[in-house]
């Protein structure tokens, strides 16, 4: 059997090719796996299960289908969309994992992971991921209205997008003592993320032996996901 790993697909409703791209996916790859993992920023904002955006609907039912076709799929938060909760996941069949997880894929121990909690060297946005993570904050901006929270996502999303094209590219990658310091942590060999949208496998020396970090892309222009079956881990490029 298979396991697909996906990251970073940051759908939304001004961008109908990369939605209609992961429908295909679905529908012609993950349907012949086992498993499914979407590592975060599957969608580019999330206010709220309670939002009524059609899109939320489609994606829902698609997954929903594919849950009950006899797929196992799970879901770990991203930066955009941590907010993401059990009612939106039951509506996909889908399972949430916490932000770190050690998983078993087709005889393989893997460590998966969003990412963004490995860039350890952009401080700031480390503190702001430390400020939206408090459950006071998240309970008191669940209970605003949808359209004041709307508005401000599409603030602090805009606020973030400005803040990184300040930033320089090493910073916003990932810190590589933060990378050893897991896989001394979790003791497996290989490591999977997104986040940096750098799509790639890196060979990692950690205590005499070779591990592995995959990184997946985003879905700017063509998916890509690793591919797992009992024999090799790859990362695959496809177009929408």
């Amino acid at each position: 059997m298979t396991t697909l790993i996906i990251a970073d697909l940051h759908l939304n409703e001004q961008e109908p090719a990369i939605t209609a791209g992961f429908l295909r996916f679905l529908r012609e790859q993950a349907v012949h796996a086992s498993q499914l993992y979407i590592l975060g920023d599957f969608f580019d904002y999330w206010i709220g299960d309670d939002d009524p955006n059609p899109l939320h609907k489609t994606v829902a039912d698609a997954l929903k289908s594919l849950s009950d076709s006899g797929v196992k799929i799970f879901f770990i938060c991203g930066n955009r969309d941590f907010l993401l909760g059990e009612r939106y996941a039951r509506q996909c069949g889908m399972t949430l994992l916490p932000d770190t997880q050690v998983i078993e894929a087709e005889g393989h121990q893997i460590l998966i992971l969003h990412g963004d909690t490995l860039c350890t060297d952009d401080t700031d946005y480390q503190h702001y991921r430390q400020r939206v993570h408090t459950p006071w904050i998240q309970r008191l901006f669940l209970w605003l209205p949808l359209s004041l929270r709307l508005k401000i996502a599409k603030k602090m999303r805009a606020g973030s997008q400005s803040a990184n094209q300040r930033k320089s590219e090493a910073i916003m990658d990932v810190n590589q003592n933060e990378v050893m310091k897991a896989f001394r942590q979790y003791r497996t060999r290989w490591m999977i993320h997104g986040h940096t949208h750098r799509p790639a496998v890196h060979d990692v020396s950690a205590d005499g032996e070779t591990h592995f970090r995959g990184v997946l892309g985003a879905w700017h222009s063509q998916g890509s996901a690793f591919k797992i079956t009992p024999d090799s881990i790859s990362l695959i490029f496809f177009p929408f």
